[in-house]
């Protein structure tokens, strides 16, 4: 269920209980009951009213996981039709594949061994069918020629098939640089910390898994076009009690070239549950991310992002996940790249496999025949 409750377990009786508690009628909770109406999406609510901070700022600090949404598919699943929630079958089936996890924990905690019940976060904590809410039909819109091309021809780890022989054959994630953005702002399987902190002027978000953004709050000014960052560059504002940020200067670059400098980080990770696979999707200079931050009740927030770049996605795409406040969780390093011997690996294994391969004129031998 998930790797930093080493120290307590969660019967399943628990399990339920809080994910019943979770979709109570209460303030804490608005934006995730689902309405009458199943294929309805509402929009996000602005009654509740932060404290401020002593500088006069909306308090928007404290801790939230994304575990609490992991289980969420970016994408919907064909099965759920035109539909933003899940039936109450269906959420009943999704809190017993949770309850499932919850029992691989307990029996890792019994034996003393420690496997993917402890490592993987992810709760049944929501009934949305997926985290996309634009376009309505819950799926990313076509991509580009251009972009579907490099697609193609791109390599990572994750790619099929794959011959690796240098640094360029992986992509940012495989060298433990960075997930992408806005990639980085979704679950994933573990690390899944996000820690707001406020100081007059600046909001950072602290991410658990490489990387903090230091957003200062004003309306213009970002860096000159030929500067680029793995996480862009981010100018954030207050509308009312809702943060609103503007992120620019994105890493530009695809998984096809075979100049390192060139190669990007997807804007999607494919390891949040419904994203396209294999890392590949490219970034241009057009890309662009406007998030939108909304505290709802002292213990949870509405974060809405919208992503745009003509030159790879026919259209804009809007997602939506809520943030539960839990300021008992506790960070873990992620020292991916110490000791980081996936890259060397990889291209020693690949041309070991190679060197055992027939060679053309080995196999025609081996068919009886011979070259003219």
């Amino acid at each position: 269920m998930t790797q930093r409750g080493l120290a307590h377990t969660i019967s399943k009786a628990a399990v339920v209980a809080a994910a019943v508690t979770l979709f109570a009628a209460s303030s804490a909770t608005v934006a995730q009951q689902a309405p009458t109406d199943l294929t309805v999406m509402p929009p996000v609510p602005h009654t509740y009213v932060p404290k401020k901070t002593a500088w006069g700022d909306p308090d928007i600090r404290g801790t939230f996981p994304l575990d609490k949404v992991a289980s969420i598919p970016f994408q919907r699943p064909a099965q759920y039709g035109n539909r933003f929630w899940l039936t109450e079958d269906e959420y009943k089936a999704r809190l017993e594949q949770a309850n499932g996890s919850e029992k691989r924990y307990e029996a890792e905690d019994k034996s003393g061994k420690i496997g993917m019940g402890h490592w993987v976060e992810s709760d049944a904590a929501g009934r949305r069918t997926a985290m996309l809410i634009d376009p309505a039909n819950g799926q990313l819109p076509p991509f580009t020629p251009q972009a579907t091309a490099l697609m193609r021809a791109g390599r990572t780890s994750w790619t099929p098939n794959t011959k690796y022989d240098w640094v360029t054959d992986f992509d940012s994630w495989d060298r433990c640089i960075s997930r992408g953005f806005p990639a980085s702002m979704f679950p994933f399987r573990y690390n899944n910390g996000l820690r707001v902190f406020q100081s007059p002027g600046f909001v950072s978000i602290n991410l658990e898994m490489l990387g903090t953004r230091v957003i200062p709050l004003r309306t213009k000014d970002h860096w000159p076009a030929a500067v680029e960052s793995w996480l862009g560059n981010s100018i954030g504002h207050w509308e009312g009690n809702t943060l609103v940020i503007e992120t620019t200067n994105l890493k530009t670059g695809d998984s096809a070239t075979n100049n390192s400098y060139a190669r990007n980080g997807s804007p999607l990770n494919m390891a949040t549950l419904g994203v396209p696979p294999n890392n590949v999707i490219p970034t241009s200079k057009e890309a662009k991310v406007i998030e939108r931050i909304t505290p709802i009740s002292p213990d949870q927030m509405v974060y809405e992002m919208t992503y745009s770049d003509p030159q790879v996605f026919t259209a804009p795409f809007t997602a939506r996940e809520d943030w539960i406040r839990n300021d008992k969780y506790a960070f873990y390093e992620y020292a991916c790249y110490e000791g980081d011997v996936q890259v060397r690996n990889y291209i020693n294994a690949s041309r070991a496999g190679r060197l055992t391969q027939p060679t053309a004129e080995e196999r025609l031998a081996d068919q009886g025949g011979s070259r003219q």
